[in-house]
């Protein structure tokens, strides 16, 4: 594998910590970095082309941050936990540079950074500081322990801090509350997946949710999503509606006491949900509903059929490894309207509370 060398040839201890990885069976692209000390002994350092006055940051941007949940997880909140007590005087220096990451968060970048962005691959200086950390801090999943971050910072702190990148309203209401108009109605936006596990009567579900009284915002976020108009409109809601999946993330764009409302899929996957959605959102003072659906309500019941493990035992599938990919890549959700349907109401009277 490629790597590049960083030397340390001043006095200042260099921090160094592994990037997270939430996958290890998945790492995709991620460009070793190895830090030297130089003695006596060793061999001249280059000249330095250029002196900074202000420290170094060394991380990359490659691997699964095409998915927006491991973009925020192992990039954007790791970012801020390592850089955001420098106060903007750090410089980024990114390995496996993307070009189209760096656009697409580019406010949440700006907010963090005073300095030019350096594409460390095509990075031809020399270039010298006098303190340089190599690597993020990676706590828990899309989550921060204050205990061990800068300044005690947490959760709560990072999705204030991204909405003020995003130039949001940081103290206001939800927008239900906020609102004074008469004939206003609570607004939830539904994440409609187009892969697996998605909504197969999506718009049973949403004309369920407008016969309890929500207005109904329809979204098929996708890569090419603007995220500064989306956070506006994830902003206005009170409520964010999904299946188990990386579109969740976006809870990080509502405000306090907004609800993340998590369909959770067949096949033992609460631990899931809660690790990388529920746990998280209640730390960034989000409130939490969870709908659990049967296996009839999972397209495993039709395809596998009712006496198969995969509906019958899936603690003892998952203990075969990958087996368990069935509850994660091929099931789709046809949800009970009449069973779903006092959850939508138990939204909806959260959210008038």
């Amino acid at each position: 594998m490629p790597h590049y060398s960083v030397t340390v040839i001043s006095k200042t201890v260099t921090e160094v910590s592994l990037q997270k990885v939430l996958f290890p069976v998945v790492i995709v692209g991620i460009r070793e970095v190895i830090v030297k000390s130089l003695n006596s002994s060793s061999p001249a350092a280059p000249e330095c082309t250029i002196r900074k006055n202000v420290p170094a940051l060394v991380f990359a941007t490659n691997g699964l941050t095409f998915n927006i949940w491991h973009a925020f997880s192992d990039v954007l909140l790791p970012l801020f936990t390592t850089s955001r007590a420098f106060d903007g005087e750090v410089q980024f220096l990114i390995t496996d540079y993307q070009d189209w990451f760096v656009r697409k968060y580019n406010k949440v970048f700006k907010a963090l950074t005073n300095y030019e962005i350096i594409d460390l691959d095509n990075d031809r200086e020399v270039r010298c500081y006098e303190h340089i950390v190599v690597g993020l801090r990676g706590h828990r999943e899309l989550s921060i322990d204050p205990a061990r971050a800068p300044r005690n910072y947490d959760t709560f702190q990072f999705r204030m801090f991204v909405r003020d990148a995003y130039s949001l309203p940081l103290w206001l209401d939800i927008p239900y509350k906020a609102n004074d108009s008469l004939d206003k109605k609570p607004r939830m936006m539904i994440i409609l997946r187009g892969g697996s596990r998605k909504f197969e009567n999506a718009d049973e579900i949403i004309a369920a949710a407008e016969k309890v009284g929500f207005e109904v915002i329809k979204s098929e976020p996708g890569f090419n999503e603007d995220m500064n108009d989306f956070a506006k409109k994830v902003d206005s809601c009170d409520v964010l509606l999904g299946a188990h999946g990386a579109g969740l993330t976006n809870m990080i764009f509502l405000r306090t006491n907004a609800i993340l409302f998590q369909v959770v899929p067949w096949g033992n996957m609460n631990w899931a949900c809660n690790i990388f959605y529920n746990d998280p959102a209640r730390e960034m003072r989000l409130r939490v509903l969870e709908y659990n659906i049967t296996a009839e309500e999972s397209t495993l019941y039709e395809k596998y059929g009712k006496d198969s493990v995969v509906i019958n035992d899936p603690e003892q599938l998952e203990k075969w490894g990958n087996a368990s990919v069935a509850y994660w890549a091929e099931q789709n959700l046809k949800l009970d309207i009449s069973r779903f349907t006092p959850v939508l109401e138990q939204a909806f009277q959260l959210v008038k509370e």
